[in-house]
């Protein structure tokens, strides 16, 4: 029932505040559409700390990022335009297409202190849609449906499943939701997907008779269809359909190497517009931009 575990790297990325990379991996790219997962925090920051843990404004294409935050607050800034706080249970969702550019700002902590403990994950875009134009969109509330039942309670972030649909516009079938479970409590798998994954981001759960902790992915085959947390937990599953081969050039996805040169030149260059409510500075290319650097996207 389980194809493989991922194990999540943990990368400091200053002050204390940690980021645990979990797709894409050696052994697994992209669970359906989703080619990028990361684990940020927990993390507890302090009135005053510096800028530095800040992500500077920086550039995507070819992608739609989805932030969604358990705890804290991260504002968002971006080339369209948009400026917007992402809270917990929100939802962040950009769409790069043939590009924008954005800033995530730690903006409350420094002011006041936070605890900080989110996912940022990576959709990557159809072949045909890689060059649409860039959007943004927020979401909480209705727009992302909730149910609780048995020990279980759910929200759904993307797509559709038990029996639902959340008010994201997604580009290919997939589904993404959230699960917090009370000790004891079974919880059905999303079924109907090519491909699909379980992290643990808190706790410790059990599936095909083994016990999983905080910090691994479960790439599910296809008779999986039920975990049971061993403790209060925190489960995110998420599935969809492949869309095909996509190359990692820093922050940018395409289909196309010479796509992402082109990127990459573009940003390099100065090309790529920065927002207008945070354009004093920038993250440069990396000297070696392949993988990306781990941290908020």
């Amino acid at each position: 029932m389980i194809e493989m575990i991922i194990e999540q790297r943990r990368h400091n990325l200053g002050g204390g505040f940690e980021v645990g990379r979990v797709l894409p991996s050696a052994t697994q790219r992209m669970i359906g559409p989703f080619i990028f997962f990361d684990h940020m925090g927990p993390f507890d920051m302090a009135p005053g700390s510096d800028r530095s843990i800040d992500i500077r404004p920086h550039p995507h294409i070819g992608l739609s990022t989805v932030s969604y935050l358990f705890a804290g607050e991260v504002m968002h800034r971006d080339s369209l335009g948009y400026e917007q706080a992402i809270r917990p249970q929100e939802v962040n969702w950009m769409t790069a297409g043939s590009g924008i550019t954005h800033s995530e700002r730690l903006e409350r902590g420094r002011s006041q202190g936070d605890h900080l403990h989110g996912i940022q994950a990576w959709v990557a875009l159809p072949t045909e849609q890689e060059e649409i134009a860039p959007s943004f969109s927020h979401h909480s509330g209705l727009d992302l449906p909730q149910w609780s039942d048995a020990g279980i309670t759910g929200r759904l972030i993307a797509g559709s499943a038990y029996g639902l649909t959340a008010a994201t516009e997604t580009h290919s079938p997939l589904f993404y939701a959230h699960l917090d479970m009370v000790p004891g409590a079974t919880a059905e798998i999303p079924s109907g997907h090519k491909e699909r994954a379980l992290y643990v981001a808190m706790g410790e759960v059990e599936l095909d008779g083994q016990r999983y902790e905080t910090g691994k992915m479960l790439v599910l085959g296809p008779a999986a269809s039920r975990v049971r947390a061993l403790k209060q937990s925190t489960v995110m599953v998420l599935g969809g359909e492949p869309i095909g081969e996509r190359f990692i050039y820093w922050n940018f996805v395409s289909s196309s190497k010479d796509r992402l040169a082109q990127a990459a030149s573009d940003w390099k260059a100065g090309r790529m517009k920065l927002p207008d409510a945070d354009n004093a500075e920038f993250i440069p290319l990396p000297d070696d931009p392949t993988p990306p650097a781990p941290a908020m996207s």
